[in-house]
């Protein structure tokens, strides 16, 4: 039987670089960061993350060769075997147009300790495609990866292509096809896949990409999130995401749930303006890993106005940071 990712808060990781300081550092293309990554995803798993996308769109996918892409994989996986973490969850992010290279990069996944992996939908031709065309690029995904695959559906950064409901439906029936990540504000669409009676949930999970839904999506049949405040305030997501699923709460719960969704809606505007950048930037400053403006060309310097900005969300990260210090 295909495996099915676990219900939960997942992360999606950077790709850490090495900093100025390094002798290997290269302003075109900065040298991966491996121990930097494994400390992160370390980090994570003991914060009760229940798994991890790699090389998604935080993960800056489109600037890493095939090569790099197995160095961060394997080194995860092999990280996360040696520290007891037997198993844990790696969702793989590809986001290629061509159908070969994204089966051979699920394939190379795969060789590296990926469970899952997860496609970002093509958006290039978003204008012309129609939904049987989608249809039929993600069968013929699934039809030949070695790992169940998710339909990655993140409009932002994909040319605004267009997934409707019915689609998910369709392409849910495929054997190893076994969810979707949706990176979009519409919760109408979310309810419209996660409480779809025509589909399986049990075979197809349904996660939003943004945390500050997540009680709402949850309420609606969601399996969880896969959220990037999520890299910086692990503890805190993971306590919403418990008090959503909880169907009794008491008064007390009731009103932690609804302050904690508050918050993480409130600081996932950072996310919202800044994207990977403003992720990158959060972790370094709240947790010391890797460099505030360490991404690859053309994303470049940080998040725009560097400490005059970062002074504007203080309050707030400090807010949530209470929390994360009591759980």
């Amino acid at each position: 039987m295909v495996a099915i990712p676990p219900l939960g808060i997942y992360v999606p990781v950077p790709t850490f670089f090495v900093g100025k300081q390094a002798a290997t550092y290269n302003a075109i293309a900065a040298p991966l960061d491996i121990d930097t990554q494994i400390a992160h995803s370390l980090y994570l798993a003991r914060a009760g993350i229940k798994g991890l996308v790699i090389l998604g769109s935080t993960g800056e996918a489109v600037h890493l060769t095939n090569k790099e892409r197995f160095e961060v994989l394997s080194g995860v996986r092999a990280a996360f075997e040696a520290a007891g973490f037997k198993e844990y969850p790696i969702l793989a992010g590809t986001a290629t147009q061509n159908i070969e290279e994204t089966v051979d990069q699920l394939r190379a996944a795969k060789d590296a300790g990926a469970q899952w992996g997860m496609c970002l939908a093509p958006g290039y031709f978003a204008g012309a495609s129609t939904q049987e065309g989608i249809i039929r690029w993600f069968t013929a995904v699934a039809d030949q990866s070695p790992i169940p695959v998710l339909i990655y559906h993140y409009p932002g950064v994909s040319n605004n292509v267009k997934i409707t409901p019915s689609t998910f439906v369709t392409l849910a029936r495929h054997p190893n096809i076994v969810g979707c990540k949706l990176s979009h504000g519409d919760v109408s669409v979310h309810a419209q896949i996660a409480s779809n009676p025509d589909i399986d949930h049990a075979h197809f999970r349904t996660f939003t990409g943004l945390g500050q839904q997540l009680l709402p999506v949850v309420a609606v049949g969601g399996a969880g999130a896969i959220d990037g405040c999520a890299g910086f305030f692990p503890k805190t997501v993971v306590r919403l995401y418990e008090l959503s699923v909880k169907t009794q709460l008491t008064e007390e719960e009731a009103a932690e749930r609804r302050r904690l969704q508050f918050k993480v809606s409130s600081i996932e505007e950072l996310v919202a303006k800044f994207g990977t950048v403003g992720i990158k930037e959060a972790i370094s400053r709240l947790r010391g890993f890797g460099d505030k403006d360490g991404t690859r060309l053309p994303l470049h310097g940080g998040i725009p106005g560097g400490d005059a900005e970062w002074a504007n969300w203080k309050g707030l990260a400090d807010s949530v940071q209470e929390e994360e210090d009591g759980l």
